[in-house]
């Protein structure tokens, strides 16, 4: 692994080597894809994390060139005041996948262990019942056939800091900032803790936690991907035999005016002089 010099952190990943894997990563993501779909397989990716860790740019990046029947990105918003009062587990179980189904779980059940505990959004006995019922929920996804994977975006104090305030200046990026996000800097030592504690209960054989260093996206997320694709034995499955059919001869049909229709506005246009 490249390192700066001078430093103990690795060196940034360039970006034309990035764009080179990614897309190469990307590729075989399709593959994933097509046989989850051929094999009727069920797979589950959960990404969790520190607010500005880098999930949703992995989640993207996952998805981006995958069929959204095949591939659904799942963000929960908070709980109904009827989904309060069912089994925590209830509102994400109606999301899990079915054959030939993969889910991108941006956020999950984990946030129990996270931000409800952290924030007193949840009673301690709600939490520690997560705590003793998330290993048995997960186990039994296991048992019935789901590849579950779940991985654990880590990012240091500073980074988190300086991507907050990016997200502050930039208009662009202003919506992905809430103020629950800024509580979590003057929080930082109690979130650290409940994910310890949660990694202790929910670390399982069956499920394990993947943390994925994030300091720097782009090798987070050639890490994040190039893992989960060595972790699911997928193949190859051929593409079914396509031929573009000759266009038939004319039958007499013809366009209707311009002017009868409403067109856009060409702006490209004026952006070219």
């Amino acid at each position: 692994m490249a390192v700066k010099k001078g430093s103990k952190q690795p060196a940034k990943v360039p970006r034309e080597l990035y764009e080179r894997e990614l897309y190469r990563l990307q590729t075989e993501l399709v593959k994933l894809q097509e046989w989850v779909r051929a094999e009727g397989a069920r797979l589950v990716v959960v990404f969790e994390g520190r607010d500005a860790a880098g999930k949703g740019g992995t989640i993207k990046r996952v998805a981006d060139l995958l069929n959204p029947r095949v591939a659904r990105i799942v963000a929960l918003p908070k709980p109904t005041e009827r989904e309060r009062t069912q089994w925590y587990f209830q509102r994400y179980t109606e999301h899990l996948p079915a054959a030939g189904e993969m889910v991108l779980f941006d956020r999950s059940w984990y946030n129990r262990a996270g931000v409800e505990h952290v924030m007193g959004f949840c009673t301690k006995e709600e939490h520690q019942r997560f705590l003793h019922q998330c290993p048995i929920f997960e186990r039994m996804l296991v048992e019935d056939g789901i590849l579950l994977r779940k991985y654990w975006f880590s990012v240091s104090d500073d980074v988190q800091e300086q991507r907050f305030r990016r997200r502050l200046e930039d208009p662009t990026r202003r919506w992905k900032l809430s103020a629950m996000d800024l509580e979590s800097i003057t929080h930082w030592e109690a979130y650290s803790r409940a994910k310890d504690e949660m990694l202790v209960h929910t670390d399982i054989t069956e499920a394990p936690w993947f943390v994925v260093e994030s300091d720097d996206k782009r090798r987070a997320r050639l890490n994040m991907i190039a893992h989960l694709l060595s972790t699911v034995p997928y193949r190859d499955v051929p593409p079914p035999a396509l031929t573009l059919p000759p266009r038939p001869p004319s039958s007499g049909y013809e366009r209707p005016p311009r002017d009868l229709q409403t067109y856009v506005p060409d702006h490209a246009a004026g952006l070219m002089g």
